[in-house]
């Protein structure tokens, strides 16, 4: 039987088996390292657990280039940052359940806003709908009082999608950084998604329209002690031009404006975003 027939029929016996027998559904090493990544993510973009809305996105997020471009595979410890709805969670969760683990770092609810924690709840219920997926999902707070939020060089990745701009605003981005680098392990990586502003526009403190040049993003992370090793434009968008009224929300998914100009910001689609990998030395 070829690897990646058996990788499939094992991926499919995690999706049904019960949450007593999940954690023994594991893949040798050798046979999931001979599988690519493209191969192992097919079935979980397709899985019943994504929405048709979270799967037509998969045209702006690009999650198989994305997840190849910062080097995730199975057997991995990867940190998501705030992963809000779940998006990612629904791609990263399913495929790191039996080998690996995956972990949410979500809003540190300590001090939340009842909004802020009905997310919260929201995610953990979604967790807890599926087992078979998310067993393996750890939820850790990460927020300005909540930096210590795994042990001090503990996981192989941190991701972080379109998150910099929230910690602009609210004032602690490079404590944010800083917190990422001393949960990586040495050698580990850090992948950057965020709204990316024009180069020849001064950068708000404050990053209030949502989007944040890309050199700031790279000075925040190499003044916490990283190093950039690679660039992507996997998930740029040449038709955004940044000025819309109401910052990087006017355009899909959020459509801040509602029916106003409506076709006009489809056409344009998602916003243009940098793609960064870093990488904590490993001396």
């Amino acid at each position: 039987m070829s690897s990646l027939k058996m990788m499939s029929l094992l991926l499919a016996a995690a999706i049904s088996l019960p949450l007593s027998t999940v954690q023994a559904v594991e893949a040798p090493a050798d046979q999931v390292a001979n599988v690519p990544l493209p191969d192992l993510l097919a079935p979980i973009l397709a899985g019943e657990q994504r929405s048709d809305a979270n799967k037509a996105r998969d045209a702006w997020r690009h999650p198989v280039e994305t997840l190849d471009f910062f080097g995730v595979e199975p057997g991995m410890t990867v940190v998501e940052i705030w992963p809000g709805g779940g998006w990612y969670t629904e791609v990263l969760g399913p495929l790191l359940n039996a080998n690996g683990r995956y972990i949410a770092a979500g809003a540190d609810p300590n001090g939340a806003s009842a909004g802020t924690l009905a997310g919260i709840q929201r995610f953990k219920d979604k967790l807890a709908a599926d087992p078979s997926r998310y067993s393996n999902t750890q939820v850790v707070a990460f927020g300005p009082k909540a930096l210590d939020f795994v042990p001090a060089g503990s996981v192989d990745r941190v991701l972080t999608f379109r998150n910099v701009h929230n910690w602009m605003g609210a004032g602690w981005s490079e404590d944010a950084f800083k917190a990422m680098f001393k949960a990586l392990k040495p050698g580990g990586v850090l992948g950057v998604v965020e709204h990316r502003a024009n180069k020849d526009q001064p950068q708000d403190p404050k990053a209030a329209s949502g989007y944040v040049r890309e050199d700031h993003v790279i000075k925040l992370a190499t003044d916490a002690g990283f190093k950039l090793v690679a660039m992507s434009e996997i998930n740029s968008n040449p038709r955004d031009t940044k000025d819309h009224p109401k910052g990087v929300w006017t355009l899909p998914p959020t459509l801040s404006l509602k029916d106003q100009d409506r076709d006009k910001y489809l056409a344009i689609g998602e916003s243009d975003r940098m793609t960064l990998r870093f990488v904590k030395p490993a001396t």
